[in-house]
This record gives C-alpha cells, structure tokens and sequence, in this order.
C-alpha cells in the first residue's frame, strides 16, 4: 500500500495539493453541520440514518485531512531534496528568544 501511495502522489503538483488541503478544510467544517442535522433526523425518527450521516462525514473528514497532510509532507520533502533550496536545522545555541 506505501509503495502504491508514493507512486500515486509522486506526479502531484502544488495547485493539487493546494485543493486537497482546501477539500480537507472543507469537509473538517462541514462535521458540525452534519452532526446538527444527524440529531434533527435522530429526533424525527431516523435514529441509524442520523447515526450514519455524522459518522459518515468524520470519515470523510480524516481521509481528507489524512491524503491532503501526506501529499503536503511529501510535496515539501520534493522540493527539500532539489538543490536550489538550502534547509539547515539550528542547533540548540542558535535560536534566540525575545522576552
């Protein structure tokens, strides 16, 4: 399944990335909506349907956030390993706090 997933996403562009982090963002929000109307349809009668609705969002919800967090990782680790970029990590002496 890994060697799959890297193949898959290997080709994305940055625009790609851009909108399944938007689509992640999108359907992160619509979970509370979809809970509201879980418990309208649970109060009407529908108890499983309401049930299934909410879980049914959270799903698709993690998946989003889940593809849209690795393809991001990933675009970033594509654009660290060109050599037009330089990122050094800072030792511990190096960071300087403001107070």
């Amino acid at each position: 399944m890994r060697g799959w997933l890297a193949v898959r996403l290997r080709g994305w562009s940055a625009k790609t990335v851009i909108a399944a982090a938007l689509l992640a963002v999108l359907l992160v929000a619509a979970v509370p909506v979809a809970l509201l109307a879980g418990v309208v349809m649970a109060l009407l009668g529908h108890a499983v349907g309401g049930l299934a609705l909410f879980g049914a969002s959270v799903l698709a919800a993690v998946t989003a956030v889940l593809v849209a967090g690795r393809s991001g990782v990933r675009y970033l680790r594509t654009l660290a390993d060109r050599r037009d970029y330089r990122i050094v990590q800072l030792g511990r002496g190096e960071y300087r706090y403001d107070d």
